[in-house]
């Protein structure tokens, strides 16, 4: 059987979205997926677990990951810095594994930069007055911080035109769906086939 490059499936939007959401559940619904765990400095919120959620490092710790070539992308968004562990991502698109990226778009420019042939996903809402509405009803933010929220998502839906695809977050299983037809059909691109026509010959001659 011929060997199924990997890819890697970057999905970002503006706060309050709902990326963790839509990520979780398409994990949950498709098991053949890998999820990445990006290292923030950002501290554990109270239902978070430590290698579940994040790996959550303290700025020190998270210098020395950059002093190394430890991440593949690295940002500071509302003050605290994400990134994202390097090989684990490799190792797993070398395996012929579909990684799955949750990350903002700060992060996710980086990526297209320095792994330009990963699959960039745009999560939005349906409309701006929604993603306030979600901010609020998380209930773990303060006004000050919903109000940068959503300067900075004006800001982020402004990348859009960088990203290979959008889907909109009115609910959360279309999306999942929808994100899950983006995956089949960039598995079936030539680029990530790349024996196949050497997988036809030694089956025509068997």
């Amino acid at each position: 059987m011929a060997h199924k490059k990997g890819f890697l499936l970057v999905i970002s939007g503006p706060s309050g979205v709902g990326k963790g959401t839509v990520c979780e559940a398409l994990m949950n619904e498709y098991k053949d997926l890998e999820y990445s765990i990006s290292v923030t400095t950002r501290p554990k919120r109270p239902t978070e677990e430590n290698g579940v959620n994040y790996y959550f490092y303290s700025p020190e710790q998270f210098e020395a990951l950059i002093q190394v070539g430890g991440l593949l992308e690295y940002a500071n968004v509302h003050g605290n810095m994400y990134g994202t562990p390097k090989q684990f991502v490799l190792d797993q698109i070398e395996a012929g594994e579909t990684v799955i990226l949750e990350i903002d778009v700060q992060g996710a420019l980086q990526v297209k930069k320095n792994h330009p042939d990963a699959v960039f996903v745009f999560l939005i809402p349906p409309d701006m007055d929604e993603l306030r509405r979600r901010i609020v009803t998380r209930g773990t933010e303060t006004q000050e911080v919903i109000a940068l929220r959503m300067k900075n998502a004006r800001k982020e839906i402004e990348y859009i035109n960088k990203y290979d695809y959008i889907v909109i977050n009115t609910e959360v299983n279309q999306a999942v769906d929808q994100i899950n037809t983006i995956i089949e059909a960039e598995k079936m691109r030539v680029i990530n086939n790349p024996n196949i026509q050497e997988t036809l010959i030694k089956r025509s001659e068997a």
